[in-house]
């Protein structure tokens, strides 16, 4: 049986597939064993193809791990989205989506200690930052 937080990460997976879908571009998710890559995008086109790499958080969470290997993991066509699912009385369900190029990520990322992590404040610029993936047209 799948942990709750097996099954938070694969609901952010599917939330971003969702949205660049809705945005137009084709998604594909991975196999789960695909280290690095949890989606594989492309244009319409297929000239500009991207993988994608999802944090997800369901509480109110001001970081996300990132795995020890996000330093070296970087290239111009590899993209971080990181995932806040936010639930309160009053507002329901909020859902933060923040697009990070991998060297944006690599270079402001804290990699010390055990647990990786990337911070909130980090990444506060780009939050529903789709353009980065281009005009899916």
């Amino acid at each position: 049986m799948a942990s709750k937080a097996q099954m938070t990460g694969m609901r952010g997976v599917y939330l971003v597939a969702a949205e660049l879908s809705r945005l137009g571009f084709i998604v594909s998710p991975t196999s789960r064993s695909a280290v690095g890559a949890d989606l594989l995008v492309t244009d319409q086109k297929c000239k500009r193809a991207y993988s994608v790499q999802v944090k997800t958080n369901a509480k109110t969470f001001n970081f996300w791990l990132i795995g020890k290997k996000a330093k070296e993991s970087t290239s111009d066509t590899h993209i971080y989205v990181l995932v806040n699912i936010r639930n309160s009385k009053r507002n329901g369900e909020t859902i933060e989506y923040y697009i990070v190029p991998s060297k944006n990520l690599a270079r402001v990322g804290c990699h010390a200690g055990d647990w990786p992590n990337i911070k909130r404040e980090k990444v506060l610029k780009y939050e529903n930052a789709w353009e980065i993936f281009g005009n899916p047209a």
